[in-house]
């Protein structure tokens, strides 16, 4: 009697573990494909926005488009920082994090009174910025692995 209770106990134990396990490799995976998804966010509006700025300038279409781009990209830039982590992305995200509140440093410098001063976002280092949180997608990808 002994032996089958220590051997329920022993297959309970391992199921457990077996369960935190798969848990854990799923939330690394659907972190890893939030991260990637915003990532992609960032490219796009870089590149959406690079001859923008040009326009910008002398185009109060585009300046109004400008500035709604940026607006949203304040969204998305919260919104990702408040995603759920799993322990083996907190370096990773911390990094995120840390770009990302230097990307809303740089919109709230280049936005006065909502509206986009496009002088400041073209000497701004916003898309050196961006370039640097996209650096990290080889790191995010191991975590999908």
């Amino acid at each position: 009697m002994k032996k089958i209770i220590s051997i329920i106990f022993v297959s309970v134990f391992f199921l457990l573990s077996g369960c935190s396990f798969l848990e854990e490799a799923n939330d690394s995976i659907n972190y890893a494909t939030e991260a990637t998804e915003y990532i992609n966010e960032l490219s796009t509006f870089a590149e959406d926005t690079s001859s923008l700025v040009q326009e910008a300038a002398n185009n109060p279409e585009a300046k109004a488009e400008l500035e709604s781009k940026l607006t949203s990209l304040e969204d998305t830039i919260t919104e990702f920082n408040n995603v759920e982590v799993p322990g083996i992305a907190d370096d990773i995200h911390q990094n995120l994090e840390e770009k990302n509140q230097q990307l809303l440093d740089i919109t709230n410098n280049v936005m006065e009174n909502g509206e986009v001063a496009v002088e400041k976002l073209q000497e701004s280092e916003i898309y050196q910025t961006i370039e640097n949180i996209t650096g990290l997608m080889n790191q995010i990808e191991e975590l999908g692995l």
